[in-house]
C-alpha cells in the first residue's frame, strides 16, 4: 500500500511472507503518481505497457519474470529510445513503486560535464563513489575541459562505476542506471570500445521502439 495525499493505492497482496504484485494495479498507481509529478496531462499509454512490464518487474526484483524477459536483476538499466519518448519521466517515476529500496539520484550528464569544467577530476571521484545514480541523456554531454586538458568525463565515470559494480564484497556493489538517445554503435563511437564493453556488463538494455512518437 502506498499513500499519496488522501488516496491509498494497492500494488498487490501480501500472502504472509511476500508481496504478490499486480501489474494493472501498479499502472493505476503510476498513472496517478505521474500526474502528481508531471502535471494533469500525464498518462500511461497502451503502447508503453510492454516496456513498463519489463521495468516494473525489474524494479520489484521479480526474478522469475525477469529471467523470462532476459533481464539480470543484479545489473542496472540502460533505457534507450528516441527524443521525447518518456525515458527520463519513467526513470523518475518508477523508483516510487519501491519506496523501501535505496533511491537513485537522476543527474543530467551535461551538468556533470559542466561540473568537471569548473572543479576538475573531483567530479569523476564524486560520481564514481558508492551512491546510486541514473545518468540522464548519456552521450549528449560535451567533452570536459579543465585547465586546457580534455577529458571524456562520462566515459571515465562509467569505468569507475564498473569497478564498483564488480567489487569483491557483494554488500559494497552498486548499480548504475542511464537513459540515452544513442544506439550501441553511437555509444561505442562516443566512449570507445573499452567503455562499451563495460556497459554490456553494467546494464540491461531496455529499448523503446524506434518509431515511438514524441509524447511532450
Amino acid at each position: 500500500m502506498i499513500v499519496e495525499g488522501n488516496s491509498t493505492y494497492s500494488l498487490g497482496e501480501f500472502n504472509g511472507t511476500r508481496v504478490l504484485y499486480n501489474f494493472d494495479k501498479m499502472l493505476i498507481y503510476l498513472d496517478a503518481k505521474g500526474k502528481l509529478l508531471f502535471g494533469k496531462d500525464f498518462k500511461i499509454i497502451d503502447e508503453d505497457r510492454e516496456i513498463l512490464f519489463k521495468l516494473c518487474n525489474y524494479f520489484i526484483q521479480d526474478e522469475t519474470n525477469c529471467k523470462k524477459l532476459g533481464i539480470d536483476i543484479t545489473k542496472g538499466i540502460l533505457l534507450t529510445g528516441p527524443v521525447g519518448c518518456g525515458k527520463t519521466s519513467l526513470m523518475k517515476l518508477l523508483r516510487h513503486i519501491v519506496p523501501h529500496q535505496k533511491p537513485y539520484k537522476i543527474i543530467p550528464t551535461r551538468n556533470i560535464a559542466f561540473g568537471f569544467n569548473h572543479i576538475g577530476y573531483k567530479t569523476i571521484e564524486d560520481y564514481g563513489d558508492g551512491q546510486f545514480f541514473c545518468f540522464d541523456d548519456l552521450g549528449v554531454e560535451p567533452m570536459g575541459r579543465h585547465y586546457g586538458k580534455d577529458c571524456n568525463v562520462m566515459g571515465e565515470i562509467l569505468l569507475s562505476r564498473y569497478d564498483l559494480f564488480c567489487h569483491p564484497e557483494r554488500s559494497r556493489r552498486v548499480k548504475t542506471h542511464a537513459t540515452t538517445n544513442l544506439n550501441a554503435q553511437e555509444l561505442e563511437e562516443r566512449y570507445g570500445i573499452r567503455v562499451r564493453s563495460r556497459m554490456r556488463q553494467l546494464f540491461n538494455l531496455v529499448a523503446f521502439d524506434k518509431g515511438c512518437g514524441d509524447k511532450r
